[in-house]
């Protein structure tokens, strides 16, 4: 079997990818390697081609919405077999043996490792990932779609689970985009009332058809004041910076506003009358663990949410990077492995 590994690799800052090819040595013992079928482009790849978040090394293979099934096993990976259809996200391993990963929380082990981040990702022929976050996929859904779900999904989906959204919550969501229009579905099929915050007037009715009841112009002050008080929990899905104060607002007593879009600007806030007079909170997570993951595709299938994605080849990766970059993607872009 040969061991080379063929990719597509940034070799520089914001540089286009390149085809690359190299040899990932020997299989570790508690490692599976992935034939790969489909995986989602992230922002997060964006952000890491350009070193936009912290110094990048490279050459770097982004991709971490894989999506794929196990050509190969270590001796010591459990559970798994070959042929089966799995998926990897943005961590493809932890230590297993720390405090947070004994209690089940992986995604918090101080030796986690991300999936494009001293490894090379899932833009290529084949991936590896320490079997724990190698999560099978759901018969009942489309593996051509569902890459998106391993980052994007659970990212909205933890959320939920973390902070005890119940049913009779009123959710809101903010920004309808990539993340955002996943949010919708999973607030909605969670039994909530939902409002949808948006700049773009055009996404008004696609708002409503993803499940939100109501839809607010984040940009209409007027609206926003209307809406005071009117939240029970509030999901920040958006990098732009926002009027946080009027965000705030929104909140009813006990409310909390989660934040999960990497905004790199400070978020200003008067601690007495937007937090304090009213109980509200603050709070942020990034993805999940792998018992999470898995949770949230039994959730998906059963609920059949899907996310909205746009296909292209992976030999077109430059152009699928280009679409997601103008903020012109409905809502995710999916590659699919088209190595001959």
């Amino acid at each position: 079997m040969n061991s080379t590994i063929r990719a597509w690799a940034a070799q520089r800052t914001g540089g286009p990818l390149e085809p690359y090819e190299y040899d990932p040595g020997l299989l570790g013992a508690e490692e599976v390697e992935i034939s790969v079928e489909h995986c989602g482009v992230c922002y997060s790849d964006l952000a890491f081609i350009g070193s936009e978040w912290s110094p990048t090394t490279y050459p770097i293979v982004p991709g971490h919405e894989v999506v794929g099934r196990i050509t190969a096993l270590g001796d010591n990976a459990k559970g798994l077999s070959i042929g089966q259809r799995v998926g990897v996200g943005w961590y493809a391993g932890s230590c297993t043996h720390c405090h947070p990963c004994i209690r089940g929380e992986q995604n918090l082990c101080a030796q986690r490792q991300p999936t494009i981040v001293g490894r090379h990702g899932g833009f290529a022929d084949r991936l590896r990932a320490h079997w724990m976050w190698s999560i099978p996929l759901p018969e009942q859904l489309d593996p051509a779609v569902s890459g998106p779900l391993m980052c994007g999904g659970l990212t909205v989906f933890n959320p939920f689970l973390l902070n005890g959204v119940r049913p009779t919550d009123r959710v809101g969501v903010i920004g309808i985009g990539g993340l955002g229009h996943l949010a919708l579905q999973f607030a909605r099929a969670w039994g909530c009332e939902v409002t949808a915050f948006t700049s773009s007037a055009a996404k008004h009715d696609e708002a409503k058809a993803l499940g939100a009841h109501r839809v607010v112009s984040s940009t209409d002050a007027g609206a926003m004041k209307k809406s005071a008080g009117s939240i029970d929990f509030l999901i920040s899905t958006v990098r732009a910076p926002l009027d946080w104060g009027a965000v705030l607002e929104t909140l009813a007593p006990k409310g909390r506003l989660h934040i999960v879009g990497v905004t790199t600007e400070p978020v200003p806030i008067i601690v007495r009358p937007h937090l304090i007079a009213w109980q509200r909170s603050i709070s942020g997570s990034s993805t999940g663990s792998p018992g999470v993951l898995a949770t949230m595709l039994g959730f998906v299938a059963r609920h059949r949410i899907a996310p909205h994605v746009e296909h292209f080849p992976m030999s077109r990766v430059n152009d699928a990077i280009a679409h997601l970059r103008s903020g012109n993607a409905r809502y995710r872009v999916v590659l699919d492995a088209d190595f001959s």
